[in-house]
């Protein structure tokens, strides 16, 4: 499936009409450059789980984030797939509902049932697919 936004609001749209779909287990894997909006696509989709009110930071600098049977990784600073493990990648994704940025690293690991998120420009806007 493809959607093209034009818009922050029509990507925070698609992402909560994204997460009345989600059901634990399941990990979804985001694919894209830096600033594509993979941290705000889950975000939004955390909010509309977790209630509006939800902090929801980046993970970059702690690598993993959890809300309560949801959990969001950023691998951006992983460098050895071995680290995955410690950071509690494997148990999230038997378990959670669990977000993925910059996935390639676990690549190896991720189930075969994962949703992949690619995020690419698109004009002004984004072209966002999703592939199960």
């Amino acid at each position: 499936m493809e959607y093209i936004t034009n818009s922050l609001q029509e990507t925070r749209q698609f992402a909560a009409d994204f997460a009345k779909t989600l059901h634990a287990p399941v990990t979804v894997a985001l694919h894209g450059d830096l600033g594509m909006g993979k941290s705000e696509i889950v975000r939004t989709i955390i909010q509309t789980l977790r209630g509006a009110d939800t902090v929801v930071p980046s993970p970059t600098f702690t690598l993993v984030q959890n809300y309560d049977g949801i959990s969001h990784f950023d691998l951006y600073r992983i460098c050895d797939a071995s680290e995955l493990t410690e950071i509690g990648l494997e148990y999230a994704m038997r378990n959670d509902i669990t977000f993925i940025e910059w996935p390639e690293i676990a690549s190896d690991i991720l189930p075969p049932d994962t949703i992949h998120i690619y995020i690419t420009e698109h004009g002004n806007g984004r072209k966002i697919r999703v592939e199960k």
